[in-house]
């Protein structure tokens, strides 16, 4: 008679099921949690600024000189310049320290987006801050 050697073993299987499941759902749900829509930023050597911990009022401007508010009302959809001034009034209202973060796409008119802005100073913005992408190095490439 043989003996047989029982080695105890874990079946691994189901968890690679769950890990390749899990892995779908993360590449499903990332792209959907970047704010406001997709625009093409100017790339721009400078330092990063921290943020504070509130959640920062985004305006938008894409390449068809189009405006957006991530408050209030849905952030992808454009909003006239009225709609933007009552908006953005009630968050200062709300919070007049909020941090306000232009996004304008690197195709946007300026006087549109500088249009904006002062839509933003009507409202009682005091600050903003620009967001842009930093230059790419050729010589790391």
């Amino acid at each position: 008679m043989r003996k047989r050697n029982l080695v105890n073993q874990i079946n691994v299987v189901p968890y690679v099921d769950v890990t390749l499941v899990l892995l779908v759902i993360f590449m499903i749900t990332a792209p959907l949690l970047t704010q406001g829509i997709a625009v093409n930023l100017p790339d721009v050597a400078a330092d990063p600024v921290d943020v504070a911990a509130d959640e920062p009022l985004i305006f938008s401007v894409d390449r068809a000189g189009a405006f957006y508010l991530s408050a209030g009302g849905s952030a992808d959809e454009p909003l006239e310049e009225q709609e933007v001034l009552e908006r953005a009034a009630a968050v200062m209202r709300r919070d007049a320290d909020t941090p306000i973060l232009v996004r304008a796409d690197d195709a946007a008119v300026h006087g549109r987006v500088m249009r904006g802005i002062g839509l933003l100073r009507q409202a009682g913005v005091q600050r903003v801050m620009f967001a842009f992408d930093p230059p790419v190095d050729e010589d790391a490439r």
